[in-house]
């Protein structure tokens, strides 16, 4: 990591988008206590997470609209309106101003998904390819980080100084990525502008994913592991109170020593995609996510902070190897709609795979759902490991040229005389 670190455009960009993440991991879980404070419902404070995830549906058109412009300038701009966005939080006062709430929310989940474009393609066009991996992995370390104390911070600037903070930190925070990436040296390449009927750009993204052989296996593999990891958003909670018989508060500590394990995963991500390549790496994290749930089965503490560790270090591997996939293996003008693409392709079986955990956990027993999340898991794993062949490991040799073909000697016309001059040596006197 330190070799990409070293780039003084990477630290710049790096600079700017630590300020964003720290914002986006201040904002979200406050917000939900926010609602919840003002309403007094666990199922309208739940909603937020909804709201923020609903306009995936919009990914495709934001990666075509990515696509059209400059990154640089547009990931500046998109951070400018990303802050202007949460002004509305000001003027949050009772029960009836929640609807404010909901609107912020749900218009921040479309900024986040065209800030996700943007970055795709402009690290696409900053980062050398032999180095993106490396800088997937120093910003999947960070936001892991940021996992350890961006919520509780932000609960307690909510405790302490009200909603309005929140809305004050967080455009300072996306007001700080403008300033600092719109230093970033242009880069040399810039998209090609495709000029095409605009369904046929609009479904780009993903002719591409679904065409290219390794984006398209991902793809599937990843997709049927969210369909039940999304399972242990609702499971823990029984794991702590029925499997450990602890207060709800104590799932807090479990996401602390996960958080752990991603700052592991994202350190150890760049080296495992030079060894194992893309997708090996992925169908590493998937894997990791296996044993973990096995192991959550059984209500033991010592086994379950193992477990959570192990899925914490599973998050970043996937992140590292799929975003990187998709950055190596896309034509730059086309980034943006695969990226885009992409999050909704796999936000949406997480979204559904937790919403209907949260209904199985009333119905069956949480013991036996962990045993289907591990099985799932580790069949998602395997189907992607079995395809790691497909993207060849970045730091591996390269490929050894074919020997170069020997040419003939060129034959002579049938008729030269069998002395005539050759480049060997002087003529010879014929025999007599």
């Amino acid at each position: 990591m330190r070799t990409v670190l070293r780039r003084p455009d990477f630290r710049l960009l790096f600079g700017g988008l630590l300020a964003s993440m720290t914002a986006e991991s201040i904002l979200l879980l406050a917000l939900a206590i926010w609602v919840k404070d003002l309403t007094g419902s666990n199922g309208l404070a739940g909603g937020i997470i909804f709201a923020v995830i609903a306009p995936m549906m919009l990914a495709p058109l934001v990666g075509w609209f990515v696509d059209r412009y400059p990154r640089r300038p547009f990931f500046v701009t998109a951070s400018v309106v990303t802050a202007l966005l949460l002004v509305p939080l000001f003027t949050v006062r009772d029960a009836g101003d929640v609807w404010l709430v909901y609107l912020v929310a749900a218009l921040y989940g479309l900024s986040s998904i065209t800030l996700g474009a943007a970055l795709s393609g402009l690290l696409r066009q900053l980062v050398p390819l032999e180095l993106l991996a490396e800088a997937n992995g120093v910003l999947q370390t960070v936001r892991q980080g940021l996992r350890l104390i961006g919520p509780l911070a932000g609960a307690a600037l909510y405790a302490a100084l009200g909603g309005w903070a929140l809305a004050g930190i967080g455009m300072v925070g996306f007001l700080t990525a403008a300033a600092v990436v719109s230093a970033v040296p242009s880069p040399a390449l810039t998209p090609p502008t495709v000029r095409l009927r605009w369904p046929a750009e609009l479904g780009a993204g993903l002719r591409h994913l679904t065409g290219e052989p390794a984006l398209r296996r991902a793809l599937l593999g990843y997709g049927l592991g969210s369909l039940v990891m999304g399972f242990s958003e609702s499971l823990i909670f029984a794991y702590v109170d029925q499997g450990l018989d602890r207060d709800a508060a104590f799932v807090g500590v479990l996401v602390m020593v996960q958080g752990v394990g991603g700052l592991v995963g994202g350190l150890c991500s760049p080296a495992l995609v030079r060894r194992l390549g893309e997708i090996g790496t992925l169908a590493a994290g998937v894997a990791f996510f296996s044993p973990a749930a096995l192991a959550l089965a059984y209500p033991d503490l010592r086994l379950g902070f193992v477990a959570v560790l192990l899925a914490g270090v599973s998050l970043p591997l996937t992140m590292v190897g799929l975003h990187t996939l998709i950055q190596r293996r896309t034509p730059p003008g086309l980034v943006g709609r695969v990226a885009a693409a992409t999050q909704a392709l796999v936000s949406g079986p997480q979204a559904l795979s937790i919403g209907t955990g949260a209904l199985l956990v009333g119905v069956l027993d949480y013991r036996l759902l962990f045993l289907l999340v591990g099985v799932a898991t580790l069949a998602a794993g395997v189907y992607l490991w079995r395809g790691r062949h497909l993207s060849a490991p970045a730091g591996g040799r390269p490929p050894t040229p074919p020997p170069r073909p020997t040419l003939p000697a060129p034959r002579r016309p049938v008729d030269a005389d069998i002395d005539a001059p050759v480049a060997t040596g002087p003529r010879r006197p014929p025999r007599r």
